[in-house]
């Protein structure tokens, strides 16, 4: 694992031509990764469960470059069917898939897991982990088919949420390096290439969840982390495949 990789700033238009899907478009940190996406160039596919707050997004990415396109789904009821529909309603109307950014997240906050309720904890299991992996791999198929696309999963830091009280978010921490790892072994001769990216702390409201006490002024916004997310997606990050970075803050 990299630690504090001070990305360099991506090129002007390194996305240009390229089709990318955003979980969690509508949460902090994917509005920020989907607004510095079509920044660079990309048409942006935006999925997330609250619609008007998609729409939203959707008016602010669309007035920074290409027009995005709308997914409403709620991972957590998701099943591998929807998901193949997802894929094949992205080629067949964007013609092409080159990136694939999950940052949706769900974590209701700090539990003894012997106190957490079981359909919380499969809810937690199922967005943090399981509906990455279906969408993964649907959209595969079609990623093979570009000459170079990426798969980047966002997670937090390992260590520290799989100490006690993190239940099923932390748990899906430790699956999630496992699986860019061994998704990356299985691929590493394709044009597919997977790596994570594990931001710093930053004012989200999952972290609010955790460290209720935290003076908000005391860690950057998500956008100090969205050029990351460009560098990973964008051919420059083809150096940087089936590994963990965490990129030093960009400062405003």
């Amino acid at each position: 694992m990299s630690e504090f990789v001070p990305f360099p700033a991506a090129p002007a238009r390194s996305l240009a031509g390229r089709v990318v899907v955003v979980t969690g478009a509508h949460g902090d940190f994917g509005q920020a990764a989907a607004t510095a996406c079509a920044q660079a160039g990309a048409t942006v596919v935006l999925v997330g469960r609250k619609v008007p707050k998609l729409n939203r997004v959707y008016d602010a990415v669309k007035a920074l470059g290409p027009e995005p396109a709308l997914y409403p789904m709620d991972l957590a009821g998701a099943d591998p069917a929807d998901f193949e529909t997802l894929a094949d309603t992205i080629t067949r109307e964007l013609g092409g898939l080159h990136g694939l950014l999950h940052a949706a997240a769900d974590f209701a906050g700090l539990t003894p897991l012997e106190n957490t309720p079981p359909e919380q904890f499969a809810r937690q299991w199922q967005v943090n982990l399981q509906a990455r992996w279906f969408l993964t791999q649907a959209c595969l198929p079609a990623m093979r088919r570009e000459a170079d696309a990426a798969v980047v999963f966002v997670v937090d830091d390992a260590v520290r949420t799989g100490r006690a009280y993190w239940g099923a978010y932390g748990l899906a921490q430790q699956a999630n390096v496992s699986l860019m790892r061994m998704l990356h072994h299985e691929t590493e001769a394709s044009t597919v290439r997977v790596s994570a990216l594990q931001p710093g702390p930053m004012r989200t409201p999952l972290r609010a969840r955790a460290f209720v006490d935290e003076a908000a002024l005391r860690v950057p916004s998500a956008s100090a982390y969205a050029s990351a997310c460009v560098h990973l997606l964008s051919l420059a990050g083809a150096a940087l495949r089936g590994q963990v970075h965490v990129p030093a803050p960009e400062v405003p």
